[in-house]
């Protein structure tokens, strides 16, 4: 350690007992941090990429509930998978970790690797995740630096945010880790960029690292990024069958897609020659830094023939089976609103679904 490191050694200690203290008192209660199962503490990572912890909230005890153990994931259908992550987005998260968990099974012995460079070998798990991982999990001192982390460390040090150079935060993040509680001071940092070290508006007055701080407030804020507007047209057709069940046409996206291949959409049609007489509803659905304004038009069964719409023949779907198969999240934010998506509620969410290949009619 040089010098100035050693001198800076007193902050960074005061950081990491200030952090940790308040860490302790201020948790968020998630169920992830209720356990020590390193599958668990595994699926909750990936899920966390990129989501909102509300929304992973809303997904992972009905994910956990369903495959319990990595054994269990790895020897799903990779479709029942896509389908109980439906409505959380980014869907090769899900198949990479689907792959991965084939992996250790099979190559493994079912074993998760406990170092950061072994699980960064395995699909879908980088950087960060990996060292989230091993430290939380099995407790190695590997820093985790996601968006979170990296605002913190920024502005702890007084760096600018769009210059600071990823090897640099990388040395610095290693420096500021607390080797005695790697796992927890890792939650911690994120913790602390998601609750108050806020992109926009930083909770400064509240922050227990504030005397630490080199910026204190005296920061500039990151510009909200502009989004994106496309329009969309969906055609909503529902019937009951021969045998009296409620059935919605569907389409799937072809597997090769370069977006959400092999989910199940609405049939997409040209909002140029639907009749206006037929608008059912209106929805706004973001992906990323896109803002889709999408209309739905009612159709009558057996006029599908008059849609002209991509992916091929559109199937019949059981209502019962929707929550079974991968739908995209605008095809179920709008079942939802038109009421034909069943049993979507925080209590039957937890129920755990029966391992059948749902039953499409033509």
């Amino acid at each position: 350690m040089t010098q100035p490191e050693a001198s800076a050694e007193p902050q960074r200690n005061e950081f990491r007992s200030r952090l940790l203290a308040w860490f302790d008192e201020h948790a968020r209660d998630l169920p992830w941090r209720r356990t020590g199962d390193p599958y668990a503490i595994w699926v909750s990572e990936i899920m966390l990429q990129q989501t909102r912890v509300a929304a992973v909230l809303e997904h992972y005890d009905r994910f956990m509930g369903r495959y319990p153990t990595l054994r269990a994931l790895a020897a799903a259908p990779e479709d029942d998978v896509l389908a109980i992550w439906s409505g959380l987005g980014y869907y090769r998260r899900a198949r990479m970790l689907h792959k991965a968990a084939k992996f250790v099974v099979d190559e493994l012995g079912g074993v998760l690797p406990q170092s950061a460079i072994a699980l960064k070998k395995l699909p879908g798990i980088g950087e960060y995740t990996s060292a989230a991982i091993a430290s939380i999990a099995f407790g190695e001192a590997a820093a985790a630096i996601d968006g979170n982390v990296e605002r913190v460390l920024t502005r702890v040090l007084g760096w600018d945010e769009k210059t600071a150079l990823p090897g640099r935060l990388r040395e610095e993040a290693a420096r500021f880790l607390a080797q005695s509680r790697p796992g927890d001071f890792n939650q911690a940092m994120m913790e602390l960029g998601a609750t108050v070290c806020l992109p926009r508006s930083p909770l400064c007055l509240q922050c227990p690292v504030q005397p630490q701080c080199a910026t204190r407030g005296e920061h500039a804020t990151g510009e909200r990024p502009k989004m994106k507007s496309r329009q969309a047209a969906y055609a909503f057709l529902r019937r009951v069958s021969s045998r009296r069940v409620p059935e919605v046409l569907l389409v799937q996206r072809p597997k090769d897609a370069a977006l959400m291949p092999g989910m199940w959409e609405l049939p997409a049609i040209d909002p140029e020659t639907a009749p206006a007489e037929r608008r059912l509803l209106d929805v706004r659905h973001s992906i990323t830094v896109t803002n889709y304004y999408v209309t739905v038009y009612g159709y009558e069964p057996g006029e599908e023939h008059v849609l002209s719409f991509s992916g091929g023949a559109g199937r019949w779907v059981r209502a019962s089976q929707l929550l079974e198969i991968p739908l995209t999240g605008l095809t179920r934010k709008v079942l939802k609103r038109l009421k034909a998506l069943p049993g979507y509620t925080a209590r039957q969410q937890q129920v755990r679904l029966e391992n059948v290949t749902p039953e499409l009619s033509r």
